[in-house]
């Protein structure tokens, strides 16, 4: 019986590869690097007690210390990246640990400097600032860092919430390694089996849209099981991860982990509520959409993993060379320069490691810091999703190709926040030109059918992960216990909603989900704002493709501004505003219109 194998990482051709040699010609060279800032950490101690002294030593401090912040990115950046593409490579995986054993040592050698900020007092450091030319860039940190003082606690106590981070990495840690490489999973097989395929993380996408159910069930119902078979192990590793950002947020003296996870990026916890509620509200959306799906499909029930089954029979395949080309044509609104980066990025400077290999892990992403080009990795299947996918990732990319141009080191990190919006912008503008200028039906379905899996994910999953993370984070904060039944059982319970009674749910699988994030859930509330980011890109979006005056400058203007505003601030300059519930209408509206479209197309 033939068998559909993912290969080796050793087996991928280099040129379809990242080029780490941009971070880094060698491991040696990073090697090198790494003892060289190791070296370098006691020259921080020398400026502790003396930042009040003039604002000369201020500014030498925060050079040294956007110096060191540069470096230490750029060392945990190269391990990271070369772990991510084969994960049972122990040698990277080494590297992996020294990076982030360093950013944490890092973290406490650096310490001592806000709490010493805060007593200089923020009207010295406001005059230091206007008479002192180097330190002029320093404004919103200055105000951030006032805004953020009854949270910032003694020094000793900072270093010592500093030490912890590397020991605190653990869970996270635990969950990716048994996640990513060493969970099992069965075959999948073919309806009349002829055919079986192995299930990996890169490969599961292709297997989930595939036009014969019996591979669709058997690939999704093994990757749950795979997940299943450790979820004992997995609930504790999430379980500790939640103790650690309750931890957290008392230590800083939050009300909550949700206060503790939206205060520094300055958003209101009102704008969590408000998307949940939002969310509830529109789920009548999503279950017009499962109905659509059951009658065009031609099946008596629809099943978690007829979600993403192709709606026709023609099969719409898009090499890696085509998708660029329909992406750069999508963003030409933003004109020429942004073009011409995304292109030579894509396809000259191997900014993309392209296709799936063996150990490489789940997903997809875009990462790299000041002095890199952006890095993406993802599994390109050919298809229309991964199309989807690459535009995606290469919003991200020269939304920090712009902010790393324009911003000091100190504002080049952006928000997730104000990330998720520039890549579906990306996404908006890409599908409006494939739907504007490919007029076969078949094209058309298979566009608006990946725009409802792009959805599916940043509209129905990360908002239903949002809500479990709240829930968690409330029990634990009660004192309440997480186990493997608890998590299945209330991760099954929020998905029964959003399922209405037009899709059967297994709820032993669906349960699981919680435990098939290995990174998302181990951030603070991070997940919210996949959907509050796909909400601020189609607002955007429709100015700028409706020709809307000033609309391509303001949104160009936020790219660059990187970290140097607030992200509300920053996307209200660019024409939303993500205070009010009603972008997250607007884009359950937009959601609303492919389903009408859908029905034209194949009713």
């Amino acid at each position: 019986m033939p068998t559909t194998t993912v290969p080796a990482r050793s087996e991928i051709p280099v040129e379809h590869t990242w080029d780490l040699a941009n971070i880094y010609p060698t491991p040696a060279d990073w090697e090198a690097k790494l003892a060289e800032v190791r070296a370098r950490l006691p020259l921080s101690r020398q400026f502790q007690g003396r930042l009040g002294e003039g604002p000369e030593v201020l500014a030498a401090w925060l050079a040294h210390f956007q110096d060191l912040l540069q470096d230490t990115q750029r060392l945990v950046m190269y391990a990271s990246l070369d772990y991510s593409t084969d994960t049972s490579h122990q040698v990277a995986a080494a590297r992996t640990a020294q990076a982030t054993t360093l950013a944490a040592t890092v973290q406490a050698a650096v310490s001592f400097a806000e709490p010493e900020l805060m007593g200089i007092g923020f009207d010295v450091l406001r005059a230091w600032q206007q008479t002192h030319p180097p330190l002029a860039i320093y404004a919103h940190y200055f105000d951030n860092l006032e805004r953020m003082s009854a949270h910032v606690r003694s020094a000793e106590v900072e270093e010592l919430l500093g030490q912890v981070e590397d020991p605190f990495r653990t869970a996270a840690n635990t969950h990716g390694i048994l996640t990513n490489s060493e969970i099992p999973f069965a075959p999948a097989h073919a309806s009349d089996a002829s055919q079986t395929f192995e299930v990996t993380h890169g490969a599961l996408g292709a297997l989930l849209s595939s036009s014969d159910r019996e591979v669709r069930r058997t690939a999704w119902e093994s990757y749950a099981d795979g997940h299943l078979a450790y979820k004992n192990t997995l609930a504790n590793a999430l379980a500790a991860g939640v103790k650690q950002d309750v931890f957290r947020a008392r230590a800083r003296r939050y009300a909550s982990s949700l206060e503790a996870a939206l205060t520094p990026p300055n958003i209101s916890t009102t704008i969590f509520h408000n998307l949940i509620e939002t969310f509830r509200r529109n789920l009548p959306t999503w279950h017009r959409y499962w109905r659509l799906r059951r009658q065009v499909l031609g099946v008596q029930t629809l099943y978690e993993y007829d979600i993403k089954a192709p709606l026709t029979k023609d099969k719409i395949e898009v090499s890696y060379p085509q998708a660029v080309t329909w992406i750069c044509e999508g963003m030409a609104p933003l004109g020429k320069e942004y073009v011409d980066v995304l292109r030579g990025g894509a396809l000259e400077e191997r900014w993309v490691d392209i296709y799936p290999n063996k150990g490489k892990r789940l997903g997809a992403f875009s990462y790299g810091g000041p002095g890199t080009h952006p890095f993406i990795m993802m599994s390109y299947n050919d298809d229309i999703f991964s199309l989807s996918t690459l535009a995606h990732e290469l919003g991200h990319s020269l939304h920090s190709y712009y902010s790393w141009r324009t911003q000091p080191i100190i504002y080049g990190r952006y928000t997730l926040f104000a990330a998720e919006v520039a890549s579906n912008f990306n996404q908006a503008l890409v599908r409006d030109h494939l739907l504007r200028t490919q007029s076969d039906r078949a094209f058309q379905i298979a566009v608006i059918e990946e725009a409802m899996s792009n959805f599916h994910r940043y509209f129905l999953i990360m908002p239903t992960l949002a809500r479990f993370e709240l829930e968690v984070h409330e029990r634990t904060e009660r004192g309440e216990a997480l186990t493997a039944t608890v998590l299945n059982d209330l991760m099954a319970d929020l998905f029964a909603e959003g399922y209405g009674a037009d899709l059967v749910m297994d709820r032993a699988r669906t349960g699981s989900t919680w435990a098939q994030f290995s990174t998302h859930l181990y951030s603070n509330f991070y997940v919210y704002q996949y959907a509050t980011g796909i909400a601020g890109a189609n607002a955007l979006a429709q100015g700028v493709l409706a020709g809307k005056e000033g609309a391509v400058e303001r949104y160009l203007e936020f790219l660059h501004a990187g970290g140097s505003r607030y992200p509300l601030d920053a996307l209200q300059r660019a024409g939303v505003d993500l205070t009010t519930p009603a972008p997250v209408d607007a884009a359950f509206a937009v959601l609303a219109d492919y389903v009408d479209r859908l029905e034209t197309l194949l009713l």
